[in-house]
């Protein structure tokens, strides 16, 4: 064997043919005794993260790379025989069929060792394969020569000799859209006719006696079962084009026994699964852009509606050409589809039923998406969010709290809307507890994908924002503390209304977090202070959300989303939870009050999460390969 031939890595092997069970560790044991290996990859799915059947191998040394080639090919690692070619990072090569001979009508007897030493003789060989199912050969296979005078060598040599008793044909190479373009200009000039839906009692004696009158019939056969009746089809093969072609016009649609027959040109298996799939795509289309704007997904009704009833809800908006409540079992799955004749129609609908109350709940409207879609659009998404976390600085949080930004930002708003003034909680000096932790610079920040949305904790705020509002606090002496303190205290008081009580209703203490300890006149702010503590969580409403500012709409949502999906999945509630404030607030206030919708939800950013980081590993398992 000489060496690689142009453009291939002189230490790199390729290695094919592979059980599914062959690891890392069986190549090293196999191939290590050829000479010093740098890397072994086996290439492996990145969704199953099973193998696909090939490595690459990575010699310190050529010579040792073409000692394994010569001496280890075809040798038998779990019952298979491997295939072992220099590495061709280059795909133009293999795509080009420079070289490449294609051999048919093979003995099953003959694999790729027999096949490679039967060409070995007309030059060097760069891959040999024998083309297999489980069935064993499929009687073709592929020698790929390093030159293009080799090929024509083996080419005028075996055309036409035997092996193993066999006529084979050599020749050269063609792609599936040349042998396309040459099948195509054969079907022109088609001679063999395809009858069907002629019934069980006809006969290759009548069947040709039909449609002999249309030429000479070269064969004619009626395909039939085991027990010998008819199938109701057969095949009718004329001398000449014409005459075929003529018997297609006169005869396709006729009745012969009553029945109304097709007649037409005779294709191959691959053609008419080929035309099948075509037809199958147009079809999906033309649904797909059809349907285009005016089909609606209805989700969260209510167990007690029927089809009726949906179309009833939404008639007084246009035209309904369909209307249907999924089902499962006799019982409602909770959604349906409403489809409208026109766009206008549609949007006017989902303007108006998204977030109305229909029987006793409020119901989600929008466009109807494929499910290729909708992962498409989360995907996409989340990458987005991926992209951009990756350009931000990381937050420097200290690691026994990490309160994200927003959430200091937040108490600092209320506080100066009435509640504190910033310049109010600067002055208090933390207490010799707080002090005992390193400065912020010592801990490791969180990741910073995307931002996470923990229950907010008003102790844990405050203690915060001492920390984040000033890197050096202001030292006073103690009296003077206290007056500022009492005084502050005092002015917080008069601007305490109820408004403002509710717009912080939902900080409060927890019972797992220790309380900083007031100091001196602290005593006061924690009087004041003391009415928010003992106010509940209310559950977040549309209205409530309509009255906030559109900046703060996705905040308070995510605090609300972030513990459910927290108690899901602790370890992902970061980004999944970011990733699910993309979607519209409605929505996202219906998976607050629908547990169902929200669980259905997070599997789907899971599933995504999980591709995006098997992706990632499998481009970091390929980038140390080839370094």
């Amino acid at each position: 064997m000489n060496a690689a031939g142009p453009g291939y890595p002189l230490a790199s092997l390729y290695v094919g043919d592979l059980h599914i069970d062959v690891t890392e560790a069986m190549l090293y044991e196999k191939f290590s005794p050829a000479g010093p290996i740098l890397s072994i990859r086996v290439c492996r799915d990145m969704t199953t993260r099973r193998s696909l059947g090939y490595a690459y191998i990575n010699f310190q040394q050529p010579a040792d790379a073409e000692r394994a080639l010569d001496t280890m090919n075809f040798e038998v690692i779990k019952g298979r025989p491997i295939r072992i070619m220099w590495s061709q990072r280059d795909p133009g090569l293999r795509r080009s069929g420079v070289g490449n001979v294609f051999i048919k009508n093979l003995d099953d007897s003959i694999d790729n060792k027999a096949l490679y030493d039967t060409f070995s003789a007309f030059g060097n060989i760069l891959s040999c394969k024998v083309v297999c199912d489980e069935n064993g050969s499929r009687g073709y296979g592929f020698v790929h020569f390093e030159t293009q005078e080799a090929a024509t060598r083996a080419i005028q040599t075996m055309n036409g000799m035997l092996l193993n008793d066999r006529k084979v044909f050599v020749g050269h190479f063609k792609s599936r859209k040349e042998r396309e373009l040459e099948y195509g200009a054969k079907v022109m000039e088609f001679t063999n006719v395809y009858i069907k839906n002629f019934g069980e009692d006809m006969t290759d004696e009548r069947l040709k006696e039909i449609f002999s009158a249309f030429g000479n019939t070269v064969s004619v056969k009626v395909m039939v079962d085991e027990t010998g009746r008819s199938r109701g089809f057969g095949f009718v093969n004329f001398g000449n084009h014409e005459e075929a072609q003529k018997a297609v016009a006169e005869m396709n649609g006729k009745e012969i026994n009553g029945r109304m027959v097709y007649v037409g040109r005779a294709q191959k298996r691959i053609e008419r699964q080929s035309e099948l799939k075509r037809r199958f795509e147009q079809i999906k289309q033309e649904r797909i852009s059809r349907y285009q704007g005016v089909n609606l997904y209805v989700k969260n009704l209510d167990d007690g509606i029927s089809d009726d009833r949906l179309r009833k809800e939404f008639s007084r908006f246009g035209t309904i050409t369909s209307a249907k409540v999924m089902m499962e079992g006799g019982h409602s799955k909770g959604f349906g589809f409403v489809c409208f004749s026109s766009p206008e129609e549609a949007t006017r609908a989902v303007t108006e039923m998204n977030g109305r109350i229909v029987s006793t709940k409020p119901l989600y409207v929008a466009l109807a998406q494929r499910k290729e879609e909708r992962k498409a659009i989360l995907t996409n998404q989340y990458m987005q969010r991926i992209t951009n976390s990756r350009t931000m600085p990381p937050p420097m949080f200290p690691a026994f709290q990490q309160p994200p930004n927003y959430l200091v930002s937040s108490v600092q708003q209320q506080m100066g809307r009435g509640f504190f003034s910033p310049g109010q909680v600067a002055p208090i000096r933390p207490t010799g507890h707080w002090q005992q932790h390193p400065r912020p610079s010592q801990f490791h920040p969180p990741t910073p994908f995307l931002r996470p949305f923990p229950p907010r904790r008003f102790t844990s705020n405050i203690s915060t924002m001492k920390q984040a509002s000033t890197q050096v606090p202001r030292v006073t002496p103690h009296n003077q503390r206290v007056a500022n303190i009492g005084t502050q205290t005092a002015g917080a008081r008069a601007q305490v209304n109820p408004s403002v009580m509710r717009a912080v209703h939902q900080y409060k203490y927890s019972n797992s977090v220790r309380n900083a300890q007031p100091v001196g006149g602290n005593a006061h702010l924690q009087q004041v202070a003391e009415p928010v503590i003992q106010m509940q969580e209310e559950p977040l409403t549309a209205t409530m959300l309509a009255g906030a500012p559109p900046q703060e709409q996705k905040q308070m949502l995510g605090e609300r989303l972030y513990p459910m999906i927290h108690s899901m999945h602790a370890a992902l509630a970061g980004k999944i939870t970011g990733m699910l404030l993309e979607i519209d607030n409605s929505e996202l206030l219906h998976m607050l009050e629908s547990p169902e919708s929200l669980h259905s939800k997070v599997e789907e950013a899971v599933a995504v999460l999980q591709a995006h980081h098997a992706k990632e590993g499998a481009l970091q398992a390929c980038t140390q390969v080839l370094l």
